[in-house]
């Protein structure tokens, strides 16, 4: 436990200064400021000394040096022994026991459309972080705070022991201090490191840093604890994320909730027209497009009924009134949209549990920059996005039966869908939406059969897709025994001249994308 007898508060965010400084003020305890904080303090009523009265020195440079000086330091890092202390007094300092800080706000700069290096360079704090992290180091006779909210905790602190603290509280103070400055470095290594390396070539050290949305229920199963955290540098500017989702009804959104949403999002943002994702359990189980968003609905509803129960739907229009009263028809988890129509949101609330999350949903930026991330025990695994696209004039013709315009359209349709499916993977579309889909696999026949099992009769005349080549001829094959028209298949397979000879014998056409989707 020690006393706190004299603070230095300096803070860009003054959110609740008043309140603490008239909060400290009952205590007796001096006040030391800098700048526009003294000039608010002073406004307040509560009696403050600016820092040049206390270093001797005056601010210079601009303002760039006024708290880097061994009065400020001594005050801040002196421990409270004999000796110390007499330094101290020989000195001419007087300890200091608070110090309240928060730091220039380098993220809001750099969120500025337009903002010059100059201007961010500018807003790098330095002499902030020096006083937080010399009063955390000694955290065992000082307490810092940098956060607003922790203002009333900090007087509930000293109003229960006198204007004392425990040296508890001050180390956890610390803790929160020392994550406050190194989030605050990260931001600023993170952009030099954007400005410094265009082409996004991967770090000799990859750092990067997490702010906590909230804490969920539980994570994939209900023994698991968990949390959802967002990016505290987000990749890029207009990268669609379900950070930016305003929920308008239903019940907090749970791990798994976020999970599949996620993937459902990626999947959508493929295209650009109406179009409408089911998906269960990261798998798509149900994609349609159309020329209205109800159409599109139908083919994605129509392809899995069975599947679609309890899963989450992402689509890329305004949901309308008709789309609407057929979606309630359904249990959901999640809805996800740019937009609701008032009628829309009417229906919709007769379903209180159902999440709906309203974002603005467009085409995929093909120049996005955005990197994937998946865990290892001691590690992580880092890679760009898979967000290649492809057109029809990549796709090489290697079967005698040429594919039509029409059918080099629907089976583009379907390699766009087989991307977010997991591997091995298999999707069977039919006049723009899928009729099957085998995710999973541990062998690409495999999938092919449940995929085509699903399909049923809509699988004569319908198209397949794989997200990656076919090791031997047996895929082409049941391929044919259900009546595909035609393939769209990476290549690259020793053997490819068998599914070749295979397609052919059934005058069934096939595309090569010379691609793969692998999705693990």
């Amino acid at each position: 436990m020690f006393k706190i007898r004299q603070a230095l508060i300096s803070v860009s965010d003054k959110t609740g200064l008043t309140e603490l400084v008239k909060g400290l003020e009952k205590y007796e305890i001096n006040l030391i400021s800098t700048g526009g904080t003294y000039n608010y303090i002073k406004e307040a009523g509560v009696p403050v000394r600016y820092i040049s009265e206390v270093t001797g020195f005056p601010e210079i440079l601009d303002g760039r040096v006024k708290t880097l000086h061994p009065k400020v330091h001594g005050g801040i890092l002196a421990l409270r022994t004999e000796a110390h202390h007499q330094e101290l007094a020989k000195a001419g300092i007087d300890p200091i026991d608070l110090v309240v800080v928060n730091l220039y706000p380098f993220a809001q700069t750099i969120a500025k459309p337009g903002v010059t290096w100059e201007e961010a360079i500018e807003n790098i704090d330095i002499g902030g972080p020096t006083m937080i992290r010399a009063a955390a180091k000694n955290h065992k006779y000082v307490a810092v705070v940098v956060d607003p909210t922790d203002y009333d905790l900090l007087l509930q602190e000293l109003a229960a022991n006198d204007g004392a603290v425990s040296t508890d509280f001050a180390l956890r103070l610390a803790g929160k201090a020392f994550e406050h400055t190194a989030a605050y470095d990260l931001m600023i290594q993170d952009y030099f490191r954007k400005r410094l390396n265009p082409a996004g070539e991967f770090p000799q050290k990859f750092l990067f840093a997490l702010d906590k949305v909230q804490d969920l229920r539980y994570g994939e199963n209900p023994h698991q604890r968990a949390a959802f955290y967002r990016e505290i540098t987000p990749a890029e500017d207009d990268a669609i994320s379900l950070i930016q989702a305003e929920q308008l009804q239903g019940k907090e959104l749970s791990f798994n909730n976020i999970n599949d949403g996620n993937a459902a999002l990626e999947a959508v943002l493929e295209f650009s027209e109406p179009a409408v994702v089911a998906l269960k359990h990261t798998n798509p189980c149900g994609v349609g497009i159309g020329e209205t968003l109800f159409a599109a609905y139908q083919k994605a509803y129509e392809s899995d009924p069975i599947s679609i129960f309890g899963g989450i739907i992402a689509v890329n229009r305004e949901i309308d009134e008709e789309t609407a009263k057929a979606m309630s028809k359904l249990f959901l988890e999640v809805i996800i949209a740019p937009g609701f129509s008032a009628a829309a949101l009417e229906i919709f609330a007769q379903k209180k549990n159902l999440r709906l999350l309203k974002l603005p949903i467009k085409p995929r930026n093909s120049g996005e920059k955005l990197l994937d991330f998946k865990k290892v025990r001691g590690g992580l695994l880092v890679q760009e996005y898979d967000t290649l696209e492809l057109n029809n004039a990549d796709l090489e013709v290697v079967t005698e039966v040429k594919p039509t315009a029409e059918d080099l359209e629907e089976l583009c349709f379907a390699w766009k869908i087989v991307k977010h499916v997991k591997s091995n993977a298999i999707v069977v579309t039919k006049n723009f939406g899928t009729v099957g889909i085998g995710a999973g696999q541990m062998n690409r026949v495999g999938a092919a059969k449940i995929a085509l099992e699903q399909a049923g009769a809509k699988a004569a005349g319908s198209y397949l897709a794989s997200d990656a080549f076919f090791p031997m001829p047996d895929t082409v094959e049941v391929a044919a025994q259900a009546g595909i028209r035609a393939i769209i298949q990476p290549g690259g397979s020793i053997r490819d001249k068998d599914s070749i000879d295979a397609a052919n014998k059934a005058g069934i056409s096939m595309v090569f994308t010379h691609i793969r989707h692998f999705k693990h």
